[in-house]
């Protein structure tokens, strides 16, 4: 399904030569497994700093503006440094900055645990995204490369394990960070650690295969069909489009939830941090099921009925009670979250060959288009109240039309 690399003709990278000898051997669960168990205890990781937000903003009396720059700064520095990560490491595959970026987030989380200032908190979350912007792109290359030619099951595995993490950190921060304070962060140190020394084996298996594949020097996939650069880089604007109106409200959604509920239906902190928990947790289910249909019946369906099929829901939210909200989160989270490992397989089907730069530019775009806008939501809710920008953000699924747009790709 992959199409002809755009630049210069025959000049593939050794990453891009890497997927196909694996592929001859069948899919790397095991690889694939550890990748998406090191990307939950990531996920896991940073959902907390989102998820500790109603317990920053009682210690330091922080607006909801300031609790969007919090947001901000734990995102834009995964999505300024994850393309620049994935096209150094194109050029230049390093199998043990895994590791490294895991350390980047040990540290954030611990500095987190410990900061007495709001200036303090915003480098605290700028160093966990850090850790975010190495580890996304060289984990979405290896998951590729251990694929065995099914990519969209071998990303929506890997990206499964982020999406529990992110659903399991609410329930964490509610059951042990809320009762025993900020300092209680250190405890997870240990999830750190581990996920280094588990990336740290994940990084033997990925450059024992760096070699003979670059020797080899073979071809990602053949293409049945070129597409021109215009064309391509049209394609490339197009998905970055989907992708903003799936994050924008996924990330005003997640991170507003919690005041949601406790403004409009005066449930507890607990409670509301079990409720995201569901509707985070819906969007796990989403993730692994949006990969493998996407390989049976190709990637264009999924991303139809991922972002254009959540609008009736999104658009119903704001005026229904607290059942029926709690249940059209939950079909919302499962929805929106179907379409991204459809988003980023077609994005590297279009660009073979650069499959770090793909997804450091989805992964990138979709942190700092979540920050951009869970900043710029905390504002107008501080202005107009958070019940008026849930109204108005349920428009932004509509922008799922422009798939119309993006070109038809023949399957193998």
């Amino acid at each position: 399904m992959s199409q002809t690399a755009i630049g210069r003709e025959g000049a593939e990278t050794p990453a891009a030569a890497s997927a196909a000898p694996v592929a001859e051997t069948g899919t790397a669960f095991a690889i694939l497994l550890s990748l998406s168990f090191c990307h939950f205890l990531n996920d896991m990781i940073q959902s907390l700093v989102p998820a500790m937000y109603p317990i920053l903003k009682e210690n330091y009396a922080l607006d909801f503006g300031q609790i969007g720059l919090i947001t901000l700064a734990f995102q834009c520095t995964a999505s300024l440094l994850q393309p620049l990560v994935g096209i150094v490491t194109d050029r230049r595959p390093m199998p043990y900055s895994l590791a490294i970026g895991m350390g980047s987030t040990l540290v954030g989380l611990l500095l987190l645990s410990q900061a007495h200032s709001y200036g303090v908190i915003l480098v605290s979350a700028a160093l966990i995204g850090v850790g975010s912007a190495v580890f996304h792109p060289e984990s979405s290359r290896v998951a590729r490369m251990a694929s065995g030619g099914r990519y969209g099951l071998a990303q929506s595995l890997f990206q499964v394990g982020g999406n529990f993490g992110t659903a399991v950190g609410p329930l964490l921060a509610a059951f042990i960070v809320a009762p025993q304070g900020q300092k209680s962060l250190v405890l997870f140190s240990g999830a750190a650690l581990l996920g280094m020394l588990v990336l740290y084996r994940v990084g033997i298996w990925y450059a024992r295969r760096l070699a003979p594949a670059a020797r080899k020097n073979v071809t990602v996939g053949a293409s049945d069909r070129r597409l021109s650069r215009t064309r391509v880089a049209f394609a490339i604007t197009v998905l970055v489009a989907l992708v903003f109106s799936k994050m924008v409200y996924t990330a005003g959604l997640s991170s507003y939830y919690t005041f949601y509920l406790i403004e409009r239906f005066q449930v507890s902190v607990e409670t509301a941090q079990v409720l995201l928990f569901v509707y985070l947790g819906a969007g796990v289910l989403g993730a692994l099921a949006g990969g493998a249909v996407g390989d049976r019946v190709g990637r264009l369906p999924v991303m139809w009925f991922s972002i254009l099929g959540a609008l009736p829901f999104t658009l119903a939210l704001p005026y229904v009670g607290l059942t029926a909200t709690v249940a059209l989160t939950v079909v919302i989270g499962f929805v929106m979250a179907s379409s991204f490992s459809a988003i980023l397989v077609y994005a590297q089907d279009l660009m073979p060959g650069r499959v770090g730069l793909v997804a450091g530019l989805f992964f990138g775009f979709a942190f700092g288009l979540g920050g951009l806008g869970a900043a710029a939501l905390g504002e107008m809710a501080d202005r107009i109240g958070l019940d008026a920008v849930y109204r108005i953000c349920s428009f932004l699924p509509g922008l799922g039309v422009l798939t119309a747009l993006l070109p038809r790709m023949r399957g193998r």
